[in-house]
């Protein structure tokens, strides 16, 4: 058994409202839970007191149970279903519940179900400090198609690890409007017992109004053309009876009994169970209960519901919104004894611990693309005896198009700031970190040359103890490797900065193993989430942190440290980082950006010329 793991489920529905997406979150929690996984369960309330009790568990940190039980959070309201969700956003006090769970759980997986946003499941997603698992259940392409939002959809979905679908109904639609690779893990269904019926019962036909209201009355219109010397009778599942709109016959009303009536109770004594989509809000996972209760299915022409019955082989379809081809098809199964046997016999319910056991394979290989943070013991103790010093692990000289800082005044000002150590990143420029490196001992400043390349698509990666330099516009794979080639190490700067070009989640997944340190706090990104977003994806990853300046005015050099061991050369360097601290203060980035300005737009090109030149005649007469 791969694990054992601390594993979130989160759904968007309320978690009372018996809703089909709920019942499987129910029964895979209950499963992962009773084979050791720590278990919470993450979901909406309608009930005030379950928020208040979930809430101040959250609190308290009282957020997982010891006995092989899953732990039920509610963490807030729900928000109206989709589709027609009036709301624009999930609620501020909602989204800082969500946002302090996942600060206090120590979560492996976090498993959301239908994360489109806004919703809880969203909320949980962008939070989340833990490797990220989405199930898709609703193969409704009103749904799918109606994401307004789709760019902010796809960034949301771009911080999933694995993306699963319920149908390959629901894989196909959803890699059309959102591409990726969704693997089908097909739900479960608990076997239920029948009902014992006497010989010469009637047949009993099912329908559950869970589906739009339209399919209740294409049913009631159905039953209206049967014929009246068939034996049959109806239960029809709902809390609000009959269509107003489709009155029944007096003999129609002896046959046909409306009541809010249990799921389970219905199936029990159903022979065929009638589910009538016109594909607004299908509801597949109720015909799988329907099959593994021994009833026979009967259903429109969906694919998602051809994919449940097997186009035919377990059960009856007949065509979309035409009554006369459903009451054939009632007339047909009703009838036919025989053939009701021959479907039932040719379903076999999927058990729950089928699901769970693919899951567990999900997990255990998402878990596996985490970096091994132990590193190498032996090496960090033999750094203990080397004292601290700070370093500033992101910075420019005037080699870069955007900076006037010459490589005397970026160390001299290192020096006054009490850095033991800099790496110098200009962009597409290796040249001025050499320069530095060659002065490095006269300033008593170590140097680490690096460079920041930008990439043909996907933004910008710093390579660190770098050899020469690397050419701009290759791919993100091809620069990494490139880094690697030369013994240097894979440092990615302000990875989530949307206000610069920057890889997206997606992409840096694709090289997530090849990342030797990620950039957790830049003073110059303009909004904090950012930072924060680098934070989590170094935790989640378990990649080692690190943080830089990214100072393009002498000014803001040092305005962040990293405070490590002293070290020599990549190896140790990586081992040190592993157990650094970030020490940050307060600077003014409006302030750093200005200085920026005055000394490189405000000045003119012949001027930085010139400057350079002279700099560069008074090192040829030192040398």
């Amino acid at each position: 058994m791969p694990g054992p793991f601390a594993i979130a489920h989160v759904t968007p529905y309320p978690w009372e409202s018996g809703h089909e997406v709920n019942e499987q979150v129910r029964r895979v929690a209950t499963e992962l839970a009773a084979r050791g996984h720590a278990v919470l369960v993450v979901a909406p309330s309608d009930s005030h007191e379950l928020v208040r009790e979930g809430r101040r568990a959250v609190r308290a940190g009282d957020l997982f149970r010891d006995d092989g039980v899953p732990r039920v959070l509610a963490v807030g309201e729900a928000l109206p279903p989709l589709p027609g969700r009036a709301r624009a956003a999930v609620p501020i006090d909602v989204a800082r519940t969500v946002e302090d769970l996942f600060e206090r759980a120590a979560l492996d997986i976090c498993h959301v179900h239908e994360p489109f946003a806004p919703s809880i499941s969203s909320v949980a997603l962008r939070h989340s400090r833990a490797l990220n698992v989405g199930t898709f259940h609703a193969p409704a392409e009103r749904v799918v198609s109606t994401q307004v939002a789709r760019k902010v959809v796809r960034l949301v979905f771009g911080r999933l690890d694995a993306r699963l679908a319920n149908y390959q109904t629901t894989r196909d639609l959803l890699t059309r409007f959102f591409p990726g690779d969704y693997r089908v893990i097909a739900p479960g269904a608990d076997a239920l017992p029948r009902a014992v019926k006497p010989p010469g019962a009637p047949v009993t036909i099912a329908f559950a109004d869970e589906e739009e209201r339209a399919a209740l009355r294409l049913f009631l219109r159905a039953l209206r053309r049967l014929n009246p010397a068939l034996d049959w009778r109806a239960v029809v599942r709902t809390a609000r009876g009959p269509s107003s709109s489709t009155p029944l016959r007096a003999d129609l009303r002896a046959r046909v009994h409306f009541g809010d009536v249990d799921e389970a109770e219905l199936l029990a004594g159903a022979d065929v169970f009638v589910a009538a989509s016109d594909g607004a809000l299908p509801h597949p996972g109720l015909v799988l209960r329907a099959q593994a209760a021994g009833v026979v299915p009967v259903v429109s022409r969906l694919p998602v519901y051809e994919e449940v019955t097997g186009d035919g082989e377990r059960g009856l379809v007949f065509e979309l919104r035409d009554p006369d081809a459903l009451a054939a098809a009632l007339a047909h199964v009703a009838g036919d004894a025989r053939l009701r046997q021959r479907l039932r016999a040719a379903t076999v319910p999927r058990p729950w611990t089928a699901v769970v056991d693919d899951l567990e394979d999900v997990y255990a290989r998402v878990t596996g693309r985490r970096h091994d943070g132990r590193g190498d013991p032996a090496a960090r103790r033999r750094l203990a005896a080397r004292p601290l010093i700070d370093v500033d692990l992101h910075m420019h000289t005037d080699h870069s198009g955007d900076c006037a800082t010459p490589v005397e005044v970026l160390l001299r000002t290192a020096k006054v700031q009490g850095l033991g150590a800099i790496a110098v990143t200009d962009h597409n420029e290796i040249a001025g970190a050499f320069e530095a490196q060659a002065l490095a001992a006269e300033y008593g400043v170590k140097v680490i040359v690096a460079e920041e390349v930008k990439t043909a698509s996907q933004g910008e990666v710093i390579g660190l103890f770098l050899a020469e330099k690397i050419r701009r516009g290759m791919t993100l794979p091809e620069t990494v490797a490139e880094i690697h080639r030369q013994g240097g190490l894979v440092y990615v700067p302000h990875p989530f900065d949307r206000m610069h070009s920057v890889p997206d989640y997606e992409h840096l997944l694709e090289i997530v193993d090849e990342i030797d340190a990620i950039e957790v706090y830049n003073p110059r990104v303009a909004i904090g989430s950012f930072n924060e977003e680098a934070a989590r994806f170094a935790a989640k990853y378990r990649i080692v942190a690190g943080a830089g300046s990214d100072a393009h005015v002498a000014r803001g050099l040092g305005s962040v440290r990293v405070r490590m061991r002293d070290f020599d050369g990549p190896a140790e360097f990586l081992e040190s980082l592993r157990e650094a601290d970030i020490l940050t203060k307060p600077s003014s980035l409006l302030y750093v950006q200005a200085l920026k300005f005055l000394e490189t737009r405000a000045t003119p090109p012949a001027a930085r010329r010139a400057r350079r030149e002279r700099r560069v005649r008074r090192a040829t007469r030192k040398g």
